[in-house]
């Protein structure tokens, strides 16, 4: 049994994609466009978190999804920081593949919230 929200793989999967980001980042000057992306990629980990230590399964599906949906919006910044030259081919498709695993999980734990209901 899950005891802390670190323990969720959901949670450390999000948590490397913030951390990815973050580094490939780093360095841009583009500070709305990089602080943007980045708040995106937080809101999935603190979301799931939040959720996470909400009481029904309504609660903590309310927050999963409120992650999928920031989730989705740091796909498309992605594709936009690779529009723009922050990033070449291999490193926006190895960064949409983390987020695409990141919501095949997210999807995972809104199911099994859901048969709890």
């Amino acid at each position: 049994m899950i005891n802390h929200f670190s323990e969720l793989v959901i949670w450390q999967k999000s948590r490397s994609l913030y951390v990815r980001l973050y580094r490939l980042l780093e360095n841009s000057r583009d500070y709305s466009f990089k602080d943007q992306i980045l708040r995106a990629a937080l809101s999935i980990s603190n979301n799931i978190a939040e959720g996470f230590g909400r009481s029904t399964a309504k609660e903590k599906n309310q927050f999963y999804y409120i992650a999928k949906g920031s989730l989705a919006e740091l796909e498309t910044q992605s594709y936009i920081a690779s529009d723009v030259g922050h990033f070449d081919a291999n490193t926006l498709e190895a960064v949409l593949a983390q987020a695409r695993l990141t919501h095949r999980l997210l999807q995972g734990l809104i199911k099994a919230n859901k048969e709890r209901l």
